[in-house]
């Protein structure tokens, strides 16, 4: 019976998992790997997991974090060069990946913070909570992350306008 209640669940909530996957890693390959390991941790304690929505993601922003101190220093390997413009003429696809390029500058836990607060649209309790950070936390890393991304992107995030 838990598996097919395992089962069901990941055949409704996999996307929207995949996308927060994809938001914390900036890299579709990287998002399926964080997402498939955490719904493997996840599988030997479904028994046990009251609300399963909010533990994966726990899971996943606790396997980012790890990968994000291990990583630290690593050079990290891009398929683009650095010096080439985005190659989809879109100004929106050129947008995102402008902001994901200035989201991954950010530090682990501000970049967390400003995904689940924005693109997961959690509130800062609930934030906090997933975090394992005060509310006060989560306001002042929300704060100064929005701050560095307007300073790189040369916007003002939420209105969506030039600054």
């Amino acid at each position: 019976m838990a598996a097919e209640e395992f089962q069901d669940f990941v055949e409704v909530r996999y996307g929207d998992l995949l996308r927060t996957a994809f938001l914390l890693t900036g890299s579709r390959h990287a998002a399926e790997d964080l997402l498939q390991s955490s719904l493997l941790k996840v599988m030997r304690h479904w028994d046990r997991v009251d609300e399963p929505f909010a533990y994966v993601r726990r899971v996943m922003v606790n396997q980012r974090t790890s990968i994000w101190r291990r990583l630290r220093n690593a050079e990290v390997l891009t398929g683009d060069p650095p010096d080439r413009p985005g190659v989809d003429p879109s100004d929106q696809v050129l947008a995102r990946r402008m902001l994901l390029e200035a989201l991954d500058g950010l530090p682990a836990r501000m970049r967390a913070v400003l995904v689940l607060r924005y693109w997961e649209d959690l509130t800062e309790t609930e934030t906090a909570s997933l975090l394992g950070i005060s509310v006060g936390s989560v306001k002042s890393q929300a704060s100064r992350g929005l701050v560095r991304l307007r300073g790189v992107l040369g916007v003002d995030l939420l209105a969506g306008r030039a600054s």
